[in-house]
């Protein structure tokens, strides 16, 4: 369960710094090079933290507020990195939470890192995927119904497996039982954020109160036993 993070640049330096501060707190890292790939990668998944060059990669400014519309990234802590083009007003207002301007002195990233991480782990426990295989109903809003299966669910969405290759668009009603002693079904309004011929993504955008904390409480499950599995592993 790594922190999953970004990092767009071409400069070693920085590289190597800001791996070096992460890397203590178990982090994998996406290396991107130039903003388009760096769009396209936040276009389809969540990232627990993104540092960007700003000025130094082509077009680093304009990625950073593209970064920030992601619709999966919109809470995504960005730390934008300047040199001279971009001020640190300006990035703050196209969408970064935090900047830092080269040179970098190791000791300000270092205690920038270190006071994010708390806010980077929440976001990923919000978004961390648990990989499950559960039957999923829903509705579209044309009151069509559908049957699915359950690829994997997190906090704040899930993803399904297409029983047929449908592709739908907008707010759906979703709907499936909750693992549990007690039979407990869990609904809520979704937004599909992203499909392909098979799967599709949605984002929960609302879940009533007795219905969150049965989900939450099924995640607490489904975390205890994802660390029982990485002890066991550590312990054979």
């Amino acid at each position: 369960m790594d922190l999953d993070c970004l990092i767009v640049t071409c400069d070693p330096s920085l590289l190597g710094h800001v791996q070096a501060s992460l890397g203590t707190h178990g982090t994998s890292f996406h290396l991107r090079q130039d903003c388009a790939s760096a769009i396209e990668l936040a276009s389809r998944r969540h990232l627990d933290g993104v540092v960007i060059d700003c000025d130094d990669v082509p077009g680093g400014a304009s990625a950073l507020s593209a970064l920030r519309s992601a619709p999966a990234n919109r809470q995504t802590l960005i730390v934008a990195v300047v040199n001279g083009l971009t001020s640190a007003e300006e990035a703050l207002d196209l969408g970064a939470d935090l900047t830092l301007s080269k040179p970098i002195q190791r000791s300000r990233l270092q205690s920038i890192l270190d006071a994010t991480v708390p806010k980077m782990e929440r976001e990923h426990r919000r978004y961390f995927r648990y990989d499950v295989d559960l039957p999923v109903r829903f509705q579209n809003p044309l009151g069509q119904s559908f049957t699915a299966k359950m690829k994997n669910v997190s906090e704040s969405g899930l993803a399904i497996k297409l029983v047929d290759p449908l592709r739908l668009k907008g707010v759906v009603t979703v709907e499936f039982e909750l693992p549990s002693i007690e039979h407990r079904t869990f609904h809520a309004k979704a937004d599909v954020v992203w499909s392909d011929s098979f799967v599709m993504g949605l984002r929960f955008l609302y879940i009533g109160k007795d219905h969150g904390i049965g989900l939450q409480a099924w995640l607490n499950s489904l975390e205890a036993q994802c660390h029982f599995r990485e002890w066991a592993q550590r312990t054979c």
